[in-house]
């Protein structure tokens, strides 16, 4: 008969944690170093737990689900935090929340690079952008797994195994810091304003009350974020992040489907608007670059989404994950493509760089439109921002709520975890009233975030899987990681060219 072994198990963790598969830890170990050392103050010796050993003759089939086992890594915290507290996910609900992260308002936007890119040059920079991410997504899908038993559950993690903490943190840090923050504090902007605009199309003329300032109406989508925030977990706002789907396909639907219908505006041209010499043409070129990069967001997110499911050695997560993916981008790109192809056919050179598609709607077919189509499009706008709030949130209460897990070694108790999503709410609102003209920084931005979603996952795959050199998957990696980063610093530097050369309304304090 075999003999027994002792068995630590320093922190109890619930039997979904268990019976899912592995997560990476927060710390590389997750037993300290002197754990094994006896305590002297503790005079009763432990009682060593018996486990079973299977008998000799199912052996062929032990032995792999016991090797299996060795190599799985739990990290207890995973059982406490937001993110992995869940891991009944499915790829409708990894279709609901990509789709609800990975669409939003700047697509309406994409209509201004066309206006310096040109009709063919707008296009094929939109496709090989549109693949060039999908590419990366696939990366980070099969990235979230590792052979060893270990899942890497959040980008953030993924960038210190990578690139290392130190190095992780310089390269990492920021970016994500506000693809999550940065875009909580923005959607409390275009969702406050739109608020505003449904409000002053459904009263109409009408209407004689005093209207509310756009702080208070600031204040009024940040609370209604704020109730919806208090839901536990990621897998718990699979419908929240549905409706917002929904409503994102919506308004991007009914504005170009609503612009293409009234056809071109008077006087419309397509040539393309550069500036005067050469320098200034080609920091154009690439600031247009910046807004389409801008416009597809989410990867940071990926491996949180990836992280609800279950998975094991037999039916890893990234098969219904990918699944998810595809459904989702499918629908991305009937929404990207005809918003950027029909707006630019529609409005050419006029429609205004501030608000892109939706603000030209308001500007140029107010009267032509009903006002149910009107007021219908404010709504979804308003909805999505909304649901987009929640999903972007979570990694910032993840965060917030593993500091306490790790110091106390226990689950944040509700009123604190209440607590820390209000206090982000009103963070986020804060910010956007001392800074209101953040939204219009889409080319900066764009560049930004840009080695987040086009150049990191590349370099992550080198790293991790290890291809073999000069081959194919080795080549590319390494050149689309290189071109995403040089890309990167180009579109930085031309952001910050155009907007000291055009000027940006900073106004601190004074939304409008």
């Amino acid at each position: 008969m075999a003999e027994a072994k002792e068995i630590k198990s320093p922190v109890s963790c619930p039997p979904s944690q268990l019976q899912y598969s592995p997560s990476l830890t927060r710390s590389p170990l997750l037993h300290s170093e002197n754990e094994d050392t006896p305590n002297p103050k503790n005079k009763t010796p432990r009682t060593p737990r018996m486990s079973f050993t299977p008998p000799r003759f199912i052996t062929p089939l032990g032995t792999p689900v016991r090797n299996a086992l060795r190599l799985i890594k739990l990290d207890p915290q995973d059982a406490w935090l937001p993110i992995t507290e869940s891991r009944n996910g499915n790829k409708y609900y990894a279709a609901f929340h990509t789709l609800c992260s990975g669409i939003g308002i700047q697509a309406l936007v994409l209509p201004v690079a066309f206006t310096i890119l040109g009709w063919t040059w707008g296009i094929i920079s939109l496709t090989i952008a549109f693949i060039w991410q999908l590419y990366t997504l696939w990366l980070l899908v099969h990235l979230h797994e590792s052979k060893d038993g270990v899942r890497y559950s959040r980008y953030l993690q993924l960038c210190f195994v990578t690139f290392g903490e130190k190095l992780g943190k310089l390269l990492a840090l920021f970016p994500i810091l506000y693809l999550s923050a940065g875009t909580c504090t923005t959607l409390i902007i275009i969702g406050g304003s739109t608020a505003r605009t449904f409000y002053e199309v459904v009263c109409g003329e009408s209407c004689n009350s005093k209207p509310m300032t756009t702080v208070e109406w600031y204040l009024v989508f940040t609370c209604v974020a704020v109730v919806l925030s208090q839901l536990p977990n990621l897998n718990s706002i699979a419908g929240i992040s549905l409706i917002g789907a929904v409503t994102a396909v919506g308004y991007c639907t009914s504005i170009w489907m609503a612009s293409v219908a009234q056809g071109t505006l008077p006087g419309v041209n397509y040539n393309p608007v550069r500036g005067g010499n050469s320098v200034e043409k080609i920091l154009g070129v690439f600031n247009a670059f910046g807004i389409i990069a801008f416009a597809f967001r989410g990867h940071n997110l990926i491996l949180e989404i990836q992280a609800t499911m279950p998975s094991s050695e037999k039916h890893p997560s990234h098969v219904p994950m990918w699944k998810g993916v595809k459904i989702a981008y499918t629908l991305i790109a009937a929404c990207l493509f005809p918003v950027a192809i029909g707006g630019y056919w529609a409005y050419g050179q006029l429609i205004p760089e501030n608000g892109g598609m939706l603000t030209a709607l308001y500007k140029f077919h107010s009267h032509d439109i009903s006002r149910f189509v009107l007021g219908l499009t404010s709504f979804f706008v308003v909805v999505n921002c909304l649901c987009s709030f929640q999903i972007y949130g979570m990694p910032i209460f993840d965060d917030m709520e593993s500091k306490y897990t790790t110091k106390m070694n226990k689950p944040c108790p509700w009123w604190l975890r209440s607590s820390i999503r209000i206090f982000s709410g009103f963070l986020s609102f804060f910010i956007g009233v001392a800074t209101p003209f953040l939204a219009s920084l889409a080319g900066l931005i764009g560049g930004v975030a840009l080695p987040v979603t086009l150049a990191y996952p590349c370099f992550m795959w080198l790293e991790i899987k290890k291809p073999k050199k000069y081959s194919v998957m080795w080549c590319l990696n390494w050149f689309l990681g290189t071109f995403g980063i040089g890309l990167s610093g180009i579109l930085i530097a031309a952001s910050i060219y155009v907007i000291v050369r055009t000027g940006v309304k900073v106004s601190f304090f004074d939304p409008k």
